[in-house]
């Protein structure tokens, strides 16, 4: 017997939605602060050329494969981290890049669980998180990413995500019962 129903669809603006809630809910419980989302946009490369900052980038594993990060600049990487760890950072160290990956970790796990849903089991790997001058990131694949900029009182930053069907998985890396997702437009 063949399953006649129709395979899930992702869109991008459930991609969108997944990151503002989850931005939303991290910064309010974490952080103590309320954070506007911005207009979405679709980009050909990640948005992180930066003259000086922190990235951290968190890869997604399953039958979708991609990356996530969090982007912003050093001083609101220290306001973050201040407020997450309650004592006072001016200056990145050791302290602000673990928590950066802590709240990246945060999101984009959130972002992974209300994805699951469509898409199936996903999988995150450890947090990379680079800061200096002068920089840009790049996948190593072509994919549009979802960007959505963030702004607070505090400062802004951009959480993006890629994702693309696994190509080696296929419908066989699903849970009993998901069929091989399709991504939409917006």
């Amino acid at each position: 017997m063949t399953d006649t129903t129709e395979a899930p669809i992702i869109s991008r603006q459930d991609i969108a939605e997944a990151i503002i809630a989850a931005t939303r809910e991290v910064f309010s419980t974490m952080l103590g602060l309320e954070i506007e989302s911005g207009e979405t946009l679709v980009e050909k490369e990640a948005t992180s050329a930066q003259s000086a900052g922190v990235i951290s980038l968190i890869g997604l594993t399953g039958p979708w494969v991609g990356t996530g990060s969090v982007a912003c600049s050093a001083e609101f990487a220290c306001k973050m981290s201040s407020r997450m760890l309650m004592a006072e950072y001016e200056a990145i160290n050791e302290d602000v890049l673990d928590a950066v990956a802590e709240i990246t970790n945060m999101i984009v796990g959130n972002v992974k669980t209300a994805l699951e849903e469509k898409l199936g089991p996903l999988g995150l790997s450890t947090p990379t998180v680079i800061f200096g001058r002068n920089f840009q990131t790049r996948s190593a694949r072509i994919h549009e990413w979802t960007v959505v900029p963030f702004s607070s009182g505090e400062g802004k930053l951009h959480i993006q995500m890629c994702l693309a069907p696994n190509r080696d998985c296929g419908a066989t890396g699903l849970r009993p019962g998901f069929q091989f997702p399709q991504v939409l437009s917006i």
